[in-house]
């Protein structure tokens, strides 16, 4: 079974409304920076910078994090393989910033951890605030998102697939029912 969740509007309106709700509780922008988590995390950072800018004027700085090597299910057997390193390119010193991280879907909070860990290694920011599109729940670890999207209460059974149209060709949140073994 497969139900779309968000469709085009849904996704547009909730990064619109993220956008809002990040200028408010900064006070504007002056000391931000948005940076996404590779690989969906990036484009919506990115929408989020344009939908700022279009409110504030001014632009925000957007960076990338790639956490292929914080994370916490690498085998040893796969960290010799080489994972593939999509690369962190944040411009600026994120040194008393505040930064707003950005991923699609927060579910265990394992991504998130190895994120704050990458950050943690470029420098010291004065706040890291967390938004993702969907929170799913079923946290492993004490993270909590400061804006959201949707909350999509969910089971283990199933799959919630954020589709955006940089990767897939169409925005869009699906819940799916995971395959059966």
């Amino acid at each position: 079974m497969t139900k779309r969740i968000m469709d085009e509007q849904a996704v547009r309106r909730a990064l619109t409304r993220i956008a809002h709700e990040i200028i408010e509780r900064n006070k504007g922008i002056q000391h931000c920076l948005i940076v996404g988590i590779k690989t969906r995390g990036i484009y919506l950072a990115e929408r989020l910078a344009k939908r700022i800018e279009e409110i504030e004027g001014e632009p925000i700085g957007v960076g990338e994090v790639d956490i292929t090597l914080y994370r916490d299910d690498l085998t040893k057997k796969t960290i010799n393989e080489d994972p593939e390193l999509k690369g962190t390119n944040i411009s600026v010193d994120i040194t008393n910033k505040t930064v707003i991280l950005v991923d699609d879907v927060l579910y265990t909070g394992r991504t998130v951890r190895a994120a704050l860990d990458a950050l943690i290694d470029l420098g010291r920011p004065s706040q890291i605030q967390l938004a993702v599109l969907i929170d799913r729940g079923h946290r492993e670890l004490p993270i909590r998102p400061d804006f959201v999207g949707k909350n999509v209460p969910t089971s283990n059974s199933e799959v919630v697939e954020a589709n955006l149209h940089e990767v897939d060709g169409k925005d869009e949140v699906m819940i799916k029912q995971k395959a059966s073994h």
